[in-house]
């Protein structure tokens, strides 16, 4: 034992000395620790190789400080207001509560001492840390955020709910300064605000010729929320154009713009906003842009353990090209943001080109490609590969002229992140030689290629076990083994806290990494299903798989998973 433990000190060395991890799990723990940029006690916990009970005693038990169950502690007791918000989040403490001169701080992870010394500058009290389980902490800390927002929100939304919306009829110069009426943007403000709390992705303002609706896309499906009277929409839609700084006069082309909304003093939300002429008028739709999006990290997408690892293991690679597919809607943009948050260091300088730019990163060069203006994905390529890059994201990957300068980045010294819409992984490496990239420079340079799919999640506090007959499970994919296993199905039911049984969205993926059995096989110039087998026998779950392991972990259901990977 002494031997394995004369490398590391601290907490690593208790954890091996009492027989809770071997010296090589130690090692991979504080390798992927830095690699994601978080806590050694994070990643263990993450990992799920102990508890986060049996990591707070041995730190309790290597630092000298108390154990405390927080579940004991009453939520309305703490001292919210003695330490800013971003303070909490950014170190990952909780203050509980003051006696005296003296604040008593929940900590995972006391050794966090700029943490401690920024609180106790910031408060004027000495502070005395405790120690509390990771997983619990994180609860508490979001619980804590969620209700700084909910009060963020309930002073926006003062005033909106008794809207007196006039139902007069008006003249074409009304309409302009209708712009500007206190009821509409009463009106727009609240549905704005009501789209951010419901976890709406877009917003769709619909004229039809004798009704108006409006409807929310949540957790993917599209659901009407209200249908003003329809003599007010010349109205919205120049109160959103205003807001938008679009042109108010023309109705004849499709415009875009952008909101940002303030809806509190440390978070705001930009809304991507177009413009469509209509046969009854002009239908606008909203897509919200939430910045935090970009920064959830990649243990909250939903990758399976050896799917993170496989993209975590491509990120930091110094050359190839990483590609995510997928319809329109299915994350991508959120899983490439997520890549590119993990390698935006000042030692690396990354450069995207985007249509459009959806959220703003600091620290990373963003271009909005322009066609109309000569500024299309290609020479924004090229300009990116005279400026010294190290990783460059491409919205996407449209034509040949993109494809080749994007392989042949990847192929000299740089890190691509790109998209293309294909339905699978195989499908992708058929369809950039389908482009003309000859099978050599698709097999030298791509890397990664990740399908994906959003299925909604299943409430956890309604969902209903289902019992499927086994001859059932076995036709829809479900091997002997798993059956031998025991896992439990649930479906939706529908309560006061989730729509028709489901809250919230999980990433589902296949994550195919290209290896020499594969290569072969693109340079052979071997078809889609050809790769499709060869990847199953090399172990990578195709989407139907994945989402089927999703369904064993109760997670999501299996008509959520047959919805969005039929065919896969």
């Amino acid at each position: 034992m002494t031997s394995q433990t004369t490398s590391f000190s601290g907490l690593p060395h208790r954890l091996i000395q009492q027989g809770l991890l071997d010296a090589e799990s130690i090692q991979l723990a504080l390798q992927q620790a830095r690699q994601e940029k978080t806590s050694l006690i994070k990643q263990i916990v993450a990992s799920g190789k102990l508890t986060a009970r049996q990591v707070a005693s041995a730190v309790a038990e290597e630092f000298g400080d108390p154990i405390f169950d927080l579940n004991s502690f009453q939520r309305d007791s703490l001292v919210k207001d003695l330490v800013d918000p971003k303070l909490i989040n950014k170190h990952n403490v909780l203050p509980l509560y003051r006696r005296g001169s003296r604040l008593f701080v929940a900590v995972s992870d006391p050794t966090n001492l700029p943490a401690l010394e920024e609180i106790r500058f910031n408060t004027g009290l000495n502070v005395e840390t405790v120690i509390v389980e990771e997983d619990k902490l994180s609860q508490w800390i979001e619980a804590l955020e969620s209700e700084t927002e909910d009060d963020a929100f309930s002073d926006l939304d003062a005033g909106l709910e008794n809207l007196d919306i006039s139902s007069n009829e008006e003249t074409e110069d009304e309409t302009q300064s209708g712009a500007d009426d206190a009821p509409i943007v009463r009106f727009v403000n609240k549905l704005l605000l009501d789209a951010i709390k419901g976890g709406a992705s877009d917003l769709h303002f619909e004229p039809y010729e004798k009704t108006y609706r409006v409807r929310f896309r949540q957790d993917g499906i599209l659901q009407t929320v209200s249908k003003p009277p329809i003599n007010i929409a010349s109205k919205l839609a120049a109160r959103l154009k205003v807001m938008s700084r679009l042109d108010i006069s023309e109705r004849r082309v499709p415009q875009d713009g952008r909101i940002k909304l303030k809806i509190s003093k440390t978070r705001a939300i930009d809304f991507r906003v177009n413009t469509c002429p209509t046969l009854f008028g002009e239908k606008i739709v909203l897509r919200i842009l939430d910045p935090e999006s970009a920064k959830m990290g990649i243990e909250a997408l939903g990758y399976e353990n050896d799917q993170k690892q496989m993209y975590l293991d491509a990120l930091h690679k110094p050359q190839g090209m990483i590609l995510v597919t997928g319809p329109t809607g299915s994350g991508k943009t959120v899983s490439l943001y997520t890549g590119v948050n993990i390698l935006n260091t000042p030692e690396l300088n990354i450069s995207t080109a985007e249509d459009p730019v959806e959220i703003n990163l600091e620290g990373v060069n963003q271009v909005n490609v322009n066609p109309k203006q000569g500024m299309n994905f290609s020479s924004a390529l090229r300009a990116f590969l005279r400026q010294d890059p190290d990783v460059i994201l491409v919205g996407e990957i449209r034509d040949l002229e993109t494809a080749e300068i994007a392989v042949k980045a990847a192929q000299t010294g740089h890190l691509v992140l790109s998209t293309l819409h294909t339905n699978s992984a195989p499908e992708t490496l058929t369809r950039l030689r389908n482009m003309g990239v000859p099978s050599f420079n698709i097999a030298t340079s791509v890397l990664l290629i990740i399908a994906q799919r959003l299925a909604r999640r299943l409430c956890e506090n309604c969902k209903t076990p289902v019992d499927i007959p086994k001859q059932s499970l076995l036709e829809m994919g479900f091997t002997e083994d798993d059956i031998a296993n025991e896992f439990t199905v649930y479906g939706p039911v529908g309560c006061d806290k989730c729509k028709n049984g489901y809250k919230g969205r999980v990433g589902i993926y296949e994550v195919v990494k290209i290896t020499d059995g594969i290569a072969r096989i693109i340079m052979e110039e071997g078809n889609s299903i050809e790769i499709a087998d060869q990847c199953r026998k090399e172990g990578f779950n195709n989407l139907h798989r994945s989402g089927l392991v999703k369904a064993m972990q109760g997670v999501t259901s299996l008509e959520e998973i047959n919805r969005v990977t039929s065919g896969h």
